[in-house]
């Protein structure tokens, strides 16, 4: 019985292993991470961009004395990370509606540019 194990099973089983930890390995060069990072953040902000594009969300911006030029160039001016962060909020509103939507679009907006100091919309508040 051992000298099955040390002749048959256990050179399979090293083999085995050997095999699977090396078999899927692959190299992801620098450019190619890079393009990737900066597809997903032009998406990102494609997406936002695109909701902000909409009537409704316009005319609810300017409903609230917010000019929907300057809140395109503060959506330009977010970081990545913010911009991910917004881009993915706009998904899970979306999916209970349009109306939650643009209500938490222009939630956002009014926040970030409350927190920049253009507006003084929560002062009122």
């Amino acid at each position: 019985m051992k000298r099955v194990l040390t002749q048959f099973v256990i050179p399979f089983l090293v083999a085995t292993f050997a095999l699977q930890s090396t078999a899927f390995a692959g190299v992801v060069g620098t450019e190619a991470m890079l393009h990737a990072e900066a597809a997903q953040e032009n998406a990102d902000r494609q997406k936002i961009q695109a909701a902000l594009a909409r009537d409704s969300v316009r005319a609810q911006m300017q409903s609230l004395g917010v000019d929907p030029a300057l809140a395109e160039q503060r959506v330009a001016s977010l970081s990545d990370a913010e911009a991910a962060h917004l881009a993915a909020n706009i998904d899970d509103a979306a999916a209970g509606g349009d109306a939650l939507a643009v209500v938490g679009v222009v939630f956002v907006v009014l926040l970030i540019l409350e927190a920049v100091g253009v507006t003084d919309v929560f002062k009122a508040i």
